[in-house]
């Protein structure tokens, strides 16, 4: 009996109580893309949709072991980073990373929950800039974490463009920054830069929706389509009709509203 070969993606993130994020938001992601989802968790959070609760940082030397194993024993084609939350565990992913044939990277910079609550230690900032985003094919990151990158203050399209290209220009990777979250914009727009390409991705708001784990979702598409063998810019592409589709068809799990990765399945039942 002949089996289907399918790709496998790494996704290196903390773990999410509620399902909605982290490492549960990318492997539901990949297992929707038909890519086989592994992971390294690097925190433990309690959390639910609306608050953190709590975190407990995993010991580096398990998340190299999780890492070494991923890569001795299944090759992931794609890589993904979410919550690293210190110097401490960036520079144990960094040193776990293989130095040759490194697949893509993208490194979802999450440092603040949507609740407010910190992710990322004030310390392990400078370590992040320096030392990960020039390892990185891509970075994604929202408004927030665009201007802890960068230390200005994003307020309209034309600086979602000019921090693309400033993020390209200091840290040597691409830039995909989002503008879920600019006042007054009548769609979602982010700007995508690589040093060659600019795209402008926008999207209709959905309104009365509150999801939780667009990011992580978003990055995570990225990260499988890249699994899948599509270049980076059709990934990126991609991956927005992806979010996009999945916050559209979101669903109520206990009165919040969770996204439907699998919104692709969905669809082709009913086709």
């Amino acid at each position: 009996m002949a089996y289907q070969r399918i790709p496998v993606a790494l996704t290196i993130a903390g773990s999410d109580s509620g399902g909605g994020a982290g490492i549960q938001a990318d492997l539901k992601t990949f297992a929707a893309l038909g890519v086989h989802g592994t992971s390294a968790v690097t925190c433990i959070t309690a959390q639910n949709p609306r608050r953190v609760l709590g975190v407990q940082a995993c010991r580096p030397e398990i998340i190299r072991q999780q890492i070494e194993a991923v890569f001795t024993g299944l090759h992931p084609a794609a890589v993904k980073t979410g919550m690293l939350y210190s110097a401490e565990i960036i520079r144990t992913v960094i040193h776990a990373l293989p130095r040759r044939h490194r697949p893509p990277l993208i490194v979802d910079p999450v440092m603040i929950a949507t609740s407010g609550s910190r992710l990322l230690k004030p310390a392990a900032i400078k370590i992040l800039r320096d030392e990960l985003l020039p390892l990185a094919t891509l970075v994604t990151p929202n408004l927030d974490e665009a201007a802890l990158l960068l230390g200005k203050k994003l307020h309209s399209v034309e600086d979602l463009r000019r921090a693309a290209r400033e993020i390209h220009q200091r840290f040597g990777c691409a830039a995909l920054v989002k503008g879920g979250h600019l006042k007054n914009a009548r769609e979602a727009v982010d700007i995508f830069f690589d040093g060659e390409n600019e795209l402008l991705l926008t999207a209709p708001f959905i309104k009365g929706l509150h999801t939780h784990g667009t990011g992580c979702t978003y990055s995570a598409a990225i990260t499988g389509y890249l699994a899948l063998g599509l270049a980076l810019l059709p990934s990126v592409m991609r991956a927005k009709e992806f979010i996009t589709y999945a916050i559209a068809q979101s669903q109520t799990a206990s009165g919040a509203s969770v996204l439907n990765s699998f919104w692709q399945k969905k669809s082709r039942r009913k086709a």
